[in-house]
């Protein structure tokens, strides 16, 4: 493991993403709670990009990079995942990018019914527990 970034610096990091993650997934709560799908998928699609970076200061040592890929994110972060569960990350990439164009962001709402939307939440949420549990403190 690198360590280019000073201990102190390194868990304030650390802390950042996790606790802006615990920010998101209770938004994304609410979101769902009040029927709005689509903004609630496209959040907790950070929920997880949050936590990955996280996973990439402790693991790397380097202030975490720019991308919003959560595949390459955790490959970046050097954490394994079956291919079922990369394939499940790549598909919620696209709710990053299906909220923020126009002409995507129409499909995407509609896309987004009450079962849609629990299904992928609650995996999202599961995803997210395995993660936390990787986080040393």
């Amino acid at each position: 493991m690198n360590n280019i970034l000073g201990i102190a610096v390194k868990q304030r990091q650390i802390d950042y993403w996790i606790v802006s993650a615990k920010h998101d997934l209770d938004v994304a709560e609410t979101l769902f709670q009040n029927e709005k799908y689509d903004w609630c998928l496209f959040l907790a699609h950070l929920v997880l990009e949050k936590v990955f970076k996280a996973l990439y200061v402790q693991n790397i040592g380097e202030m975490a990079p720019r991308i919003h890929d959560l595949v390459r994110m955790a490959n970046m972060a050097e954490i394994e995942f079956k291919e079922e569960t990369l394939e499940f990350l790549d598909a919620v990439n696209t709710f990053n990018i299906s909220t923020r164009y126009p002409d995507e962001k129409l499909i995407f709402y509609k896309l987004c019914t009450l079962e849609f939307t629990e299904k992928h939440f609650n995996q999202i949420k599961e995803i997210y527990k395995c993660l936390l549990q990787k986080i040393t403190h």
